[in-house]
């Protein structure tokens, strides 16, 4: 079936940037964002992924990824 993967955690590490201060530029509590960086986060708001994206200066694909899972590779 596969799932999407986010990726967020490891383009806010290559930026140096922690979650308090991506939430706040951002306008999203902490807990949100940390929902979302876990890959809890059973939705993102297009205005949200848009702020993220322009805050750490990436695309969508750069934080959210496609997997298989592996029975779906054979």
């Amino acid at each position: 079936m596969g799932k999407i993967v986010v990726n967020l955690d490891v383009e806010m590490a290559k930026r140096k940037i922690g979650l308090g201060e991506l939430a706040e530029r951002i306008g999203l509590t902490q807990a949100n964002l940390s929902i979302l960086k876990t890959g809890k986060a059973k939705a993102i708001r297009f205005s949200t992924l848009e702020a993220i994206c322009r805050e750490l200066g990436c695309q969508p694909g750069d934080i959210l990824a496609f997997e298989e899972d592996e029975e779906d590779k054979i």
